[in-house]
């Protein structure tokens, strides 16, 4: 197309999550989290990184909004930590928690910038895993929803961009199935669908809330949309990636698009009898709050394929995902008896953590989302993360990162131009953070930030990487200039 910009009032962005760059985990009244906790279990994470002081965004977030000011930023995502404003999980709100998201969107507010605010990205008071297990009791769906009311009611004046959920799929998955993050089971199937429809339960009754106070108030849920090829073109591996795609990733966005599950995936865990137990009135609640959901949040990384898989074929796998950075580690071929499985893709490159790097993925997310869904979509994340080395004068140079966030820019773009409404690309992430279970030095953003995995180490000073510059030049113009060298930029 001639006209190489985005629409108008496009959002570009970027995106954080409380856990990965607050810190202060246990000052001024914050209550303990869910991974406060999992992460003092030794083996957990690359070389038992915490936490407790991440990139202590605490207390630099005037100095990183500033950067973010200075870059030009349409819109920042990031969630509220839930133990922060309420302690116990449930009951006393916490005025100093409170106090300081104020503080963050005001600053936001000040400097042009949206607020994009998450209400759930993965820490979970300790206090409700303490008392009923968290999201494996029906008592966390109202105790969600309360929790989410105080934000809204505090906040909604001037928040008008809201996601109830950060990547349902991939914290239930890991946390119940790959007994990776919290609590650490392993193929507990049936809890495992029981948990998702606590979520989307939690999911829709905030959406109602919402809606009910502030009608005009946008809001949807972001999920890990990871698109599946089918492996060749033999019709069985055709019906493979049908099944990979219903179980991996429209189980939860027909959810949040319909109101209902998919039917082929509920006829087959009703027979395995894993299916989820509803309450009177699910059904009705999940399609009012359908109904109401505004746009579809996409957080993409990289794509799968699918193969068929025999009834007596390969289930989940056992092997650990690869988080210590040593590109090729990471061997094993999942899937699901008689549905499909997930060999490699030889024609896409990887990242150092095996993950595949396909722009055109993206583009496929937005296809199928505006043909399956008929929604605009808000592209919630999207980065590379990375090895970054600092050089004595002080710059980083990131050419790989650039590269890759410019490749999905045009696929976007391209997206865009074939009919998908696209609201908004937050990329992961503006400051370097800990990567949940791979430590620091997975490094995602545009600013570095002077630190290693031992707590205590580096000045938590940040610099601006090339990429910085860049992601400058490409919001000035909307989109129309990428081919620019970056390292000329003071």
């Amino acid at each position: 197309m001639a006209n190489k910009q985005f629409p108008e009032g496009f959002l570009w962005g970027s995106a954080s999550a409380a856990y990965q760059i607050e810190g202060a985990h246990d000052l001024d009244g914050k209550g303990l989290s869910n991974w406060d906790h999992f992460v003092r279990i030794p083996g957990k994470t690359f070389k038992e990184t915490t936490g407790d002081v991440a990139v202590d965004h605490y207390h630099r977030f005037a100095e990183d909004i500033r950067l973010m000011a200075e870059m030009g930023l349409k819109t920042y995502r990031f969630s509220i930590s839930w133990p922060r404003v309420i302690p116990d999980g449930t009951g006393e709100v916490n005025e100093a928690g409170l106090q300081f998201y104020d503080n963050i969107i005001n600053a936001c507010i000040k400097n042009d910038i949206v607020p994009m605010v998450t209400v759930y990205h993965w820490d979970l008071p300790q206090a409700l895993v303490d008392d009923y297990d968290g999201w494996e009791h029906r008592r966390i769906v109202d105790d969600y929803v309360a929790y989410a009311t105080v934000l809204f009611k505090r906040y909604g004046d001037r928040v008008k961009h809201w996601i109830t959920m950060n990547e349902q799929n991939v914290f239930t998955m890991l946390g119940w199935m790959a007994g990776m993050h919290p609590p650490g089971d392993v193929a507990n199937n049936k809890m495992f669908y029981q948990v998702n429809h606590h979520a989307n339960m939690a999911h829709a009754k905030a959406v109602l809330a919402l809606k009910e106070l502030f009608p005009e108030s946008k809001v949807g849920a972001s999920h890990a949309f990871g698109p599946a090829y089918a492996l060749d073109c033999k019709p069985e591996n055709h019906v493979a990636q049908m099944n990979s795609n219903d179980m991996g990733n429209y189980w939860w966005m027909d959810v949040y698009a319909y109101g209902r599950y998919p039917k082929r995936t509920m006829k087959y865990l009703t027979e395995m009898g894993v299916a989820p137990q509803f309450e009177a009135g699910d059904e009705d609640i999940m399609k009012a709050a359908a109904a109401k959901v505004d746009f579809m949040g996409v957080n993409y990384y990289q794509t799968g394929v699918a193969e068929h898989n025999p009834i007596d074929g390969v289930g989940a796998a056992k092997e650990k995902m690869n988080n210590s950075g040593k590109k090729g580690s990471t061997k094993e071929v999942s899937g699901v008896p008689g549905m499909f499985k997930r060999p490699a893709n030889p024609h896409l490159e990887t990242t150092d953590w095996d993950w595949t790097i396909d722009p055109v993925g993206l583009r496929v997310c937005c296809r199928d989302i505006t043909s399956r869904y008929d929604l605009p979509i808000v592209i919630s994340e999207n980065g590379l993360g990375a090895f970054d080395k600092q050089e004595e004068n002080g710059r980083i140079h990131d050419p790989y990162r650039i590269a890759y966030l410019k490749a999905h820019i045009e696929e976007l773009k391209i997206a865009i131009d074939e009919g998908s409404e696209v609201w908004a690309y937050c990329t992961w992430s503006f400051t370097d953070l800990l990567s949940w279970l791979n430590g620091y030095q997975k490094r995602y953003g545009f600013v570095y930030v002077d630190r290693e995995e031992e707590e205590g180490s580096g000045t938590l000073n940040r610099f601006k990487k090339d990429s910085y510059y860049w992601y400058e030049k490409v919001i000035a113009s909307n989109g129309a200039e990428m081919d620019f060298d970056p390292t000329t930029m003071k």
